[in-house]
């Protein structure tokens, strides 16, 4: 099974990670890209990039056909899947070793054994594997929803809904009460046909205050499988994980022999070659759970690979030439503590809402002990069609806090401006007295952070903000020095809903007194290398990030970013905003996948009017007035821009509609 040239079907940090070891080892790597990803980093790393079609993914990425004419294309002889798209998919895996091409992963056999988690479930039950009490019946008399409703009321509550054949938290719902056990099962059957292609569902009882904790196997051609410890991954938002780390701090040796044995058991049950990982859930008495095994490289890989030394692509690249493994059981040692933080672009403040739009500045902290697995670059513009993860921030320490320590400045240190994100929110978590201890359970953000509130810039900020802006508008440079004369003036600056009017008096020395609330607060710029500037606000020096664009200041302060504009005249600002709350706006870029109403309906409070599909997550869109459809400006399979108007209610004083006629 030798090979020499290697395409990576997929994108992203995953390609770059992916062909950076390839390079290392020897081989040549190709490269494919959709026309939102021409630009990418990932196309440019590679030997070769062939493009494979529009944006969307259906059309490029998961286009199989397009991906094995570009392997023949450019000549590779191998095909190496990444995560997500069609990693875990037996069909293309087959297609790739048809055309007479190496796959890098499992066999389509081991893949479609564990690719359906019902099917998995049942093969586990068999095999030994504990397995979580549910139903998994594939059938379609199973399938109804009469006997998935009776089989929810035998398992009890709290329940937990999934796509049998999906991943990533897609298609999940939990259940907490009957009164929603309807909705939930065509909500989750709804979002798994969209984002998998199949409806089918699975029921399991919820452990809610566990902890997901999955096991790093590997096996190769020649019969042996090993396992390469724990990942803990319990810190989750919408069923998708945002924290991970190895070791748990939950198992102990013995425990993480038990976990290791069922897992590779597991594996060894389908003849299992190559990375996977083996999921499960463990409660709060010690005993463990299979829930899944994923039958490709995690997302999570990296702090696998800081707590072992060892690189799992490396490793996937050798079995696949039918090498066998580099080591024993035996041999795996584990030392130190790694943690992975996810940085996405979206809004944590605004119920994770996915983000896109132009990168102004990234710069990746560095330093002993940290790594960003990323595949971006400044000015790279952050497209709707997928998954909003931009980085992997991860660190490694001597010990468990050190590593937290490090995660926390390293966070800091890196700049990423332009588009919301989940910066501030990560250091937040990782500070949080339960994350320091090692207590975060997969309930951690529900009962910790379940609806943080905005971190809002503070007076020293403004007075930062009106400083940088101010020397670049009215000096048209961000030097610390004038030599013109005295200048005051009044400034106002919005950020988000806060509006704020500044005095601003720039003096010779190249001081800036900006009055805020009726406070003095003196600046100075003492030097600035790009997008980072240090300054002295009164007798505090510090380092902040901050970028112009045009009209619009972004600006990062003791972690706390925001993007600051001048507020446009009273009479033109008061003419856009006729309509009220009674205008649907669409929060972010994104797919129509349903509107629920139509002209003339009467709606209440709150009702969904429609569903909007971003980055892969469907959000139910509403507004905050009752009245009557007086426009739909969409329908369903229109792709809109943040910001377009999709619908107007006009308020009125008629009575509400009943909660049942509310939409789904």
């Amino acid at each position: 099974m030798t090979f020499s040239t290697i395409l990576i079907a997929n994108r992203g940090e995953i390609a770059c990670r992916i062909i950076r070891t390839a390079h290392a080892l020897g081989y040549r790597t190709v490269a494919v890209y959709s026309d939102a990803d021409a630009g990418a980093p990932h196309v440019g790393l590679a030997d070769r990039a062939v493009r494979i079609g529009p944006p969307p993914v259906r059309e490029s990425y998961l286009n199989v056909a397009a991906l094995i004419a570009a392997a023949k294309q450019a000549g590779a002889d191998a095909v190496h899947p990444g995560y997500g798209f069609l990693s875990e998919n037996d069909g293309f895996a087959q297609a790739v070793l048809d055309a007479g091409l190496t796959f890098i992963g499992p066999s389509p056999a081991a893949i479609r054994a564990m690719g359906n988690k019902a099917a998995a479930k049942r093969a586990m039950i068999a095999a030994g594997v504990p397995c979580i009490p549910g139903f998994q019946d594939s059938s379609e008399a199973g399938q109804s929803a009469g006997r998935l409703a009776a089989e929810a009321e035998r398992i009890g509550l709290p329940l937990l809904i999934k796509a049998a054949a999906g991943g990533g938290g897609r298609g999940m719902r939990m259940v907490r009460d009957w009164d929603g056990l309807a909705a939930a099962l065509a909500s989750a059957r709804s979002e798994a046909e969209s984002a998998f292609g199949s409806g089918e569902l699975i029921l399991e009882r919820a452990i809610t205050s566990g902890r997901h904790v999955e096991i790093q196997v590997f096996g190769d051609s020649h019969g042996n499988a090993i396992h390469l410890g724990e990942r803990d991954c319990s810190v989750q938002r919408r069923h998708q994980k945002v924290v991970e780390e190895s070791p748990s701090p939950a198992v102990s040796p013995a425990l993480r022999a038990e976990m290791g044995a069922a897992a590779v058991l597991a594996a060894r049950s389908i003849d299992y070659v190559g990375a996977g990982t083996v999921e499960f859930m463990l409660d709060a008495d010690g005993k463990f759970y299979f829930l899944e095994m994923n039958t490709r490289l995690q997302v999570e890989h990296p702090v696998t690979e800081l707590v072992t030394g060892l690189d799992l692509v490396a490793w996937q690249l050798r079995v696949a030439a039918g090498e066998p493994l580099p080591l024993t059981q035996e041999q795996v040692e584990l030392r130190g503590h790694a943690i992975e933080v996810r940085l996405y672009a979206e809004d944590p403040y605004a119920g994770y809402l996915p983000q896109a739009g132009e990168v102004v500045a990234w710069q990746p902290a560095s330093g002993d002990g940290v790594r960003v697995d990323h595949g971006l670059h400044r000015q790279q513009t952050v497209s709707p069609f997928y998954d909003p993860m931009i980085a992997k921030v991860i660190t490694y320490g001597r010990t468990r806090d050190e590593a937290r320590r490090r995660l926390v400045s390293a966070l800091g240190r890196s700049v990423l401006l332009g588009l919301a994100n989940n910066k501030r929110f990560l250091a937040d978590i990782l500070e949080h007295p339960v994350f320091a201890a090692g207590g975060a359970t997969t309930r951690f953000l529900d009962e910790h952070l379940p609806a943080p509130a905005r971190p809002e810039p503070d007076a020293r900020a403004w007075a930062i903000a009106a400083t940088i802006w101010t020397l670049g508008h009215v000096r048209g440079d961000y030097s610390p020095w004038r030599s013109a004369g005295r200048a005051a003036f009044p400034l106002a600056l919005r950020t988000g809903e806060r509006e704020r009017e500044l005095a601003v008096d720039l003096d010779p020395s190249g001081i800036t007194t900006v009055t805020v609330d009726g406070v003095a607060l003196p600046v100075r710029v003492l030097g600035r290398d790009g997008v980072v500037y240090r300054v002295l606000v009164g007798d505090v020096q510090e380092t902040v990030h901050a970028a112009v664009v045009g009209e619009r200041l972004f600006l990062e302060a003791r972690g706390v970013q925001a993007e600051f504009v001048e507020p446009p005249p009273k009479g033109a600002e008061a003419e856009a905003a006729v309509g009220g709350d009674g205008n649907l706006l669409a929060p972010t870029s994104g797919r129509v996948v349903a509107v629920h109403v139509q002209v003339g309906d009467r709606v209440r409070r709150g009702q969904t009017l429609v569903t909007l599909e971003a980055m892969k997550i469907e959000n139910a869109l509403a507004v905050a007035v009752a009245g009557v459809v007086t426009e739909v400006k969409v329908k369903p399979g229109d792709q809109v821009p943040q910001g377009r108007l999709l619908a107007v209610v006009t308020p009125d004083d008629g009575p509400e509609p009943g909660a049942a006629s509310a939409a789904a």
